[in-house]
């Protein structure tokens, strides 16, 4: 007996910051940010409550520190493409990365205590933006207007009561059951016309809107 304990002992991974800040992103993507809670995190990496404060501070140390993973998940420029590709490839792999953490989009911006992963992914598109030839203003604008657009795709696409085509065609056959097409001749024609079409997906918007914002950056870079 004593032998097959210390066998579960030594198998047993052990608990770090590291691994807490990883588990609890799993807890939130699984129940969402409200769903985690120090109980909850210490349960599913088999330890004490109690045990958690040797590793992170408070829930709000946790907070901080998932944020960091999840930025640190997105690409950033590597100097290698023009700007307007680096922009947009971090975009795409901040879409990405934000669709897979739903609850990471609410919690950024609320955050006051910037860690490393944070830092640097702000000075490494800052420094792209800037090597292209923007202002400090400019690449502000830039930054800005580029975070806005992610971040708001991201929160609508993944609050949409749809997920799939068969979802959105109940949903607009509902609505089109409901409303007066005479009275609202646009949104009808829009939904017939264009979301009802084979193989309409809103995602799709994503690109058309950063191509949209890229080209209008690059024209006031080049005025």
């Amino acid at each position: 007996m004593p032998e097959q304990t210390k066998t579960r002992r030594v198998g047993r991974v052990p608990l770090s910051r590291q691994r807490a800040l990883a588990v609890a992103v799993q807890v939130a993507d699984e129940s969402g940010i409200g769903g985690l809670t120090m109980r909850k995190l210490a349960a599913a990496l088999g330890v004490e409550a109690m045990s958690l404060y040797y590793h992170v501070a408070n829930k709000e140390d946790i907070l901080d520190g998932m944020v960091g993973l999840v930025f640190a998940e997105i690409d950033l420029p590597t100097g290698e493409s023009d700007w307007k590709t680096e922009m947009r490839d971090r975009a795409t792999s901040a879409r990405r990365v934000l669709t897979s953490h739903p609850w990471a989009v609410p919690l950024m911006d609320s955050r006051s205590n910037a860690g490393p992963s944070l830092l640097r992914h702000h000075d490494t598109v800052i420094g792209c933006l800037r090597q292209a030839g923007f202002s400090v203003e400019m690449a502000a604008h830039a930054f800005s207007l580029l975070d806005s657009y992610i971040f708001g795709f991201v929160l609508q696409d993944t609050n949409l009561p749809f997920q799939t085509s068969e979802e959105l065609e109940t949903l607009a056959a509902l609505i089109m059951n409901q409303i007066p097409a005479d009275d609202y001749p646009h949104f009808v024609e829009l939904t017939v016309d264009h979301v009802l079409k084979p193989g309409y997906s809103y995602g799709d918007e994503f690109s058309f809107g950063l191509d949209f914002i890229l080209d209008g950056l690059e024209a006031r870079l080049l005025a």
